[in-house]
């Protein structure tokens, strides 16, 4: 049985990364390290609770006489690096949470692992030649693209983050690639787009328009709403990353996006039209007194976000060709599940 330190877990996308690999491979025990902040949720792991291979920890990756002490407690041979705090808005409002976490936390994280795991630089110790840290990352610490639609993030986009977030997720990713370099660790660094599916947290914008046209409120949309991201479903995410922690080259980075480029305008529009066929606002006890024929009557357009990247696309082309990896679902159809899961957890 080989364990690995899975971080993060209870957040969105650790959440449906960590019932898929239990699942998928019977010789991993998962140790899953969260400090349950607003973004984690226990309840989001209620399937596995119980899983004999299944290990929950709260804690704080920054604590390096904890991490260190799961390292030898559980033998960690691998690591999969998801803990974060990612809700730009709030970077925005307490960046300095953001550096603490993203760059301290993950500094202490790899560290740990390097003198657990190596015996001097390019020489692991005896049985641990195999071992991995897989740092998960955005697209956002590649800044901003221009409207053309043939230009994508690529492995190779000089970074330009603009936001704190971003800037923290960039510099966590340096240090992971330098932990490479200059010490001979295994890494694998990846970068996804936005991500949608179940269980994310209900700040997130597909949440939001869900939640709030549910409750019969103003959809908020930032500026003009035609800010565009690259929209992948959670699940092909899980698939990508378990490729690339398994199969990807060490030292390498991997971008994974779901080639669904959308403009917020187009997002919001096309919950609505889902809403509207699965809950009709007239069959909203919430929209009694001021009955509407379409949840669109509800977006409203706020005030754009400080510093709010324009659009975001990635070329997926590396891990497609290399890994064999492939996005099994289009928004299309990934957003109908969406919102089915949705409503089934808030009504």
């Amino acid at each position: 049985m080989t364990s690995i330190l899975i971080t993060g877990g209870a957040g969105f996308i650790g959440s449906n990364f960590i019932p898929y690999f239990l699942e998928k491979y019977p010789h991993y025990q998962v140790i899953n390290l969260d400090l349950l902040t607003y973004a984690g949720n226990i309840s989001n792991l209620k399937e596995v609770a119980s899983h004999p291979r299944y290990t929950f920890v709260q804690g704080n990756i920054c604590n390096r006489k904890m991490v260190a002490s799961l390292f030898e407690q559980y033998d960690i041979r691998g690591v999969i690096h998801f803990a974060a705090e990612s809700h730009v808005d709030n970077s925005i409002q307490t960046p300095g949470l953001f550096i603490e976490t993203n760059v301290n936390g993950t500094y202490t994280l790899i560290d740990v692992a390097r003198n657990y795991w190596m015996q001097s630089p390019f020489v692991a110790k005896e049985g641990y030649g195999e071992c991995r840290f897989h740092h998960i990352s955005t697209d956002e610490v590649y800044g901003s693209l221009s409207d053309d639609p043939n230009d994508l993030f690529t492995e190779t986009t000089p970074y330009a983050p603009n936001s704190p977030y971003s800037a923290s997720k960039a510099s966590s990713d340096m240090i992971v690639r330098s932990y490479h370099h200059t010490y001979g660790l295994h890494t694998i660094i990846t970068n996804c787009s936005n991500n949608y599916g179940p269980k994310q947290h209900q700040e997130k914008l597909i949440p939001t328009i869900i939640r709030k046209a549910l409750a019969g409120e103003p959809i908020p949309i930032y500026g003009d709403g035609k800010n565009v991201r690259d929209w992948l479903y959670v699940q092909d995410h899980c698939k990508g990353i378990d490729l690339a922690y398994h199969k990807g080259v060490s030292g390498e980075t991997y971008n994974i996006g779901g080639r669904n480029e959308r403009t917020n305008l187009q997002i919001v529009h096309t919950i609505c039209d889902i809403l509207d066929e699965q809950f009709p606002p007239s069959d909203n006890p919430h929209l009694s007194h001021s009955p509407i024929d379409s949840y669109k009557a509800l977006i409203s357009f706020v005030k754009d976000r400080a510093g709010h990247d324009r659009r975001y696309g990635i070329d997926t082309t590396k891990i497609e060709q290399e890994l064999g990896w492939q996005a099994e679902e289009n928004f299309e159809s990934g957003i109908v599940k969406t919102v089915k899961w949705y409503l089934g957890e808030m009504q």
